[in-house]
């Protein structure tokens, strides 16, 4: 293995270092002057990979990380208010299909049908309220889940399902994925 001798670094004359020694510290081999290749900090030679990061590098990246937040927050909002909604739908149809199951059981419409199945809905951290209509329960019945007053489903507005199936949100209506829109 070849030697370098009379390498000065930090005002300190090092003789005879070996080159594998040089590549694990980072110091580079020099041109044929002997001298560092290498920036100078406070008169050590340091190599280009060690150096960090500049203030306006970090700069950067945090603006382009907010740009992204700005872009994405909102639609993952959306997202969020979308799936409860469906959510809710999902809930609702069960609550339809047990009105028509216990319909089936019984053999005629009454109000015994909708007991326990009106209420606050998710049951764990309740989002609408959900009536059932009309009463007594008759053979043309409608659920309607309201948003409850305070929380982030109130600007989305409530959702309904009749006995034809048509779902409803607000407004707009229909038997596919309208209200879901």
């Amino acid at each position: 293995m070849t030697a370098l001798t009379n390498i000065n670094l930090t005002n300190i004359n090092l003789t005879k270092i070996n080159i594998s020694n040089i590549k694990n510290t980072g110091i580079q081999r020099g041109n044929n002057n002997n001298e560092c290749n290498i920036k100078h900090i406070k008169g050590a030679c340091i190599s280009h990979a060690s150096r960090g990061f500049t203030l306006i590098e970090l700069m950067i990246v945090v603006a382009v990380i907010g740009i992204l937040a700005t872009v994405a927050y909102p639609n993952y909002q959306r997202y969020i208010v979308k799936s409860k909604r469906t959510d809710m739908m999902s809930e609702m149809h069960n609550i339809a299909s047990e009105i028509q199951s216990r319909k089936l059981a019984q053999g005629k419409y009454s109000n015994e049908l909708a007991t326990g199945l009106a209420g606050d809905y998710p049951r764990q951290g309740s989002l609408y309220t959900v009536t059932i209509t009309p009463a007594p329960l008759t053979a043309k019945w409608k659920i309607t889940a309201t948003p409850k007053a305070g929380l982030q489903m109130v600007a989305d507005g409530a959702l309904s399902l009749d006995y034809q199936g048509i779902k409803c949100r607000a407004t707009l209506c229909g038997s596919s994925n309208e209200w879901n829109q």
